[in-house]
């Protein structure tokens, strides 16, 4: 875990968009209010919706506030901070089994719509578990885009990883079914298959999902599960509305979100946890390989308050 602090540096950096638009406006509310009381309440409530952490889970985080504060006889706005803080790292904790599958032999699928970073989060899983000595091996199933392929191919090379493909317009199922193979004989340690995502055909959508898992499920029952759909930060809301919709067509065991650094909207990370249950597993600040990490609620939140940034 020698690079945290250097992470931790680059998240602090990549939210700096919804910390200036979060954490100054709550700093505001903390200096100018001298009680706690239905205004101040309000106020909060209002830059948290801002943020797009979401009505249901910013109401949710000010009823937890509210009874922390009475519980704790706290008179001083200024001291609600820390309990804010709290109750947002309270919704979204993960459970201990999160990132079991990068320790087993598993098959990852990788969903998501054009244009959210779903091939470059492929790549940039594929060698960051490459480095950590494990044995992977890519599957470029999201056929009906020749821009992944290639991407995919260029992004496997780089990390030196092995990629199973075929030729753009393919049956994805007929390539998952080439990489499942060619995994369980090559002892793969990660199987990732980048998968389609075209959620404006749900019906085609959920029908070759459904063969993708046939295929792994018949040639590979052994192999632990994970299906992670990829949604772009800066969309806000909409990422919501299209984790809700995957997870209608696929059993979605987390969510990967990019491009937080481009984004004010940084609170949809505690939004998409709080409303759908799916806990968000990475989180992307920026371009280079080493940008999408594993999302750590404490973290994320100390980073989104950090004020006395340098």
């Amino acid at each position: 875990m020698g690079d945290k602090p250097g992470f931790f540096g680059r998240l602090v950096q990549g939210l700096t968009k919804t910390r200036d638009n979060i954490a100054h406006g709550i700093d505001a509310i903390f200096s100018g209010f001298s009680s706690i009381d239905d205004d101040f309440y309000e106020e909060l409530e209002e830059i948290l919706i801002m943020a797009d952490i979401g009505i249901n889970t910013t109401t949710a985080i000010i009823e937890d506030l509210r009874g922390k504060v009475k519980e704790n006889k706290i008179k001083e706005p200024g001291e609600c901070r820390v309990l804010l803080m709290n109750s947002m790292k309270e919704q979204m904790e993960l459970k201990d089994d999160a990132y079991d599958f990068e320790n087993r032999k598993s098959v990852v699928l990788l969903i998501g719509v054009n244009g959210v970073g779903k091939t470059t989060s492929v790549g940039k899983l594929a060698g960051q578990m490459k480095d950590q000595g494990k044995k992977v091996m890519v599957a470029a199933a999201d056929t009906f885009r020749a821009a992944a392929i290639e991407q995919l191919t260029e992004w496997a090379h780089r990390a030196n990883v092995e990629i199973i493909a075929q030729k753009e317009g393919s049956d994805p199922a007929a390539v998952i079914y080439d990489a499942v193979t060619a995994a369980k004989a090559r002892n793969v340690d990660v199987l990732l298959c980048d998968t389609a995502g075209r959620l404006h055909n749900k019906k085609n959508l959920m029908e070759e999902l459904r063969k993708i898992n046939r295929v792994i499920e018949r040639e590979y029952p052994e192999a632990y599960r994970e299906t992670l759909v990829v949604l772009d930060g800066t969309t806000g809301q909409n990422a919501l509305v299209q984790a809700r919709e995957f997870s209608e067509v696929a059993d979605i065991t987390g969510i990967v979100l990019t491009k937080l650094d481009g984004t004010a909207k940084g609170g949809i990370a505690i939004a998409i946890q709080a409303e759908l249950g799916i806990p968000v597993k990475y989180i992307g600040i920026g371009e280079k390989i080493d940008d999408l990490q594993r999302f750590h609620a404490q973290e994320f939140v100390d980073a989104l308050f950090q004020t006395n940034v340098n």
